[in-house]
């Protein structure tokens, strides 16, 4: 497994769905950035289940900073944060051991580790490794506030229902990030609810674009070839579960257009450059513009529902059927949301420490 994603500043990523702790480490960050345990708690009630359009197992992760913090700040060395698995339920899961999952990594697992990894709610693959990113990402997003760097994310579409586009990009994402369903429009956020509730009384899923605004990153942020803007977010986007696609600026859609339309136009307001356009999403040539970086996450719908689907059973190596049991989220998207600003927040302070140094991202520097 490769379970570590960085260079200056990194992450490595460990534990099990249904393993007494999951967490986290987080290295390479300067000694001296203001830690906020609050502010931690909140990111991570914004990934915890709630109401009707989520799942019922809903863990207090009650996160424990063991090491690399003191008196509320850095200190320079690893900071490792653990989490305690206090509502798995492995009963669930005992009669479909050897039964994959359409849609889970059961089958690839199974091909990959012959059968001793753990598969006990997707094991290692389960989206329950997301809090502890969220947490050790909390500390990331934060210290990019400190330096005027904001990211905020909010469910583009879900269930064919539309949310409307960022306007004022900054009141935005503080709107969003006080939102535990992060959603502009609040008729589509009536919509959007229904459709997920509606799926799950059907025993079905549906899934989700996440639109992502970031604001405040410097101009020449980004290591063309292989460490781009673009490669670097793709990488670590992609590593979250359930996506299936990233596109930057107007993604897919910028190929129907000619290039005069397609090309951002920039104009000096005194010694200032702004740009007229946003539709390369604030990276040419892999470097950021200073233009709002913008991107899109492609959520598939939640593979876990109470339909019967057709599988294998590995043991017997013939055709079976399975009917799940246990609590399954009806749609992610909305809860991913949160989990998508923190490797983004965690991609960006690799990417800026690349460029300027670790001291950069302390406050005073």
């Amino acid at each position: 497994m490769k379970n570590t994603f960085g260079t200056n500043v990194s992450v490595t990523l460990f534990g099990e769905s249904h393993g007494n702790t999951i967490g986290a480490v987080l290295d390479g960050l300067a000694p001296g950035i203001r830690v906020d345990e609050d502010f931690i708690r909140f990111q991570l009630s914004l990934r915890r289940p709630a109401g009707h359009v989520s799942t019922g197992r809903v863990e207090p992760d009650a996160f424990q900073l063991v090491s690399g913090v003191k008196d509320g700040c850095t200190t320079g060395a690893p900071i490792c944060v653990l989490i305690p698995n206090e509502k798995q339920n492995s009963a669930d899961y005992e009669s479909e051991e050897f039964l994959p999952r359409p849609g889970h990594a059961d089958l690839t697992a199974f091909y990959k580790y012959h059968g001793f990894e753990d598969r006990r709610g997707g094991g290692h693959f389960s989206g329950r490794l997301t809090a502890p990113l969220v947490a050790v990402g909390a500390i990331a997003v934060f210290a990019l506030r400190q330096k005027d760097v904001l990211i905020g994310t909010h469910l583009k579409r879900c269930a064919g229902i539309v949310d409307r586009v960022f306007m004022n990009e900054l009141e935005d994402i503080e709107t969003l990030n006080e939102k535990a369903f992060a959603v502009l429009d609040e008729n589509a956020c009536e919509k959007m609810i229904a459709a997920i509730e509606a799926a799950a009384e059907e025993g079905d899923s549906v899934g989700g674009v996440l639109e992502t605004a970031v604001c405040g990153l410097p101009a020449g942020v980004g290591e063309p070839w292989f460490d781009s803007v673009e490669s670097m977010l793709s990488h670590v986007l992609f590593s979250i579960p359930a996506v299936k696609g990233v596109e930057f600026g107007d993604g897919f859609l910028i190929c129907d257009k000619k290039g005069s339309e397609a090309n951002d136009g920039m104009r000096l307001n005194g010694d200032t450059l702004t740009f007229l356009s946003n539709h390369n999403g604030g990276v040419l040539g892999g470097i950021t513009t200073g233009n709002t970086l913008k991107f899109c996450t492609a959520i598939k719908p939640t593979p876990s529902i109470f339909k019967e689907q057709y599988t294998v059973d590995l043991t017997k190596c013939e055709n079976a059927a399975l009917l799940l049991k246990g609590r399954h989220d009806p749609a992610i998207a909305h809860r991913a949301r949160v989990v998508v600003d923190s490797v983004t927040a965690l991609a960006l302070c690799d990417l800026l420490s690349i460029r300027y140094g670790t001291d950069w991202l302390k406050g005073d520097v």
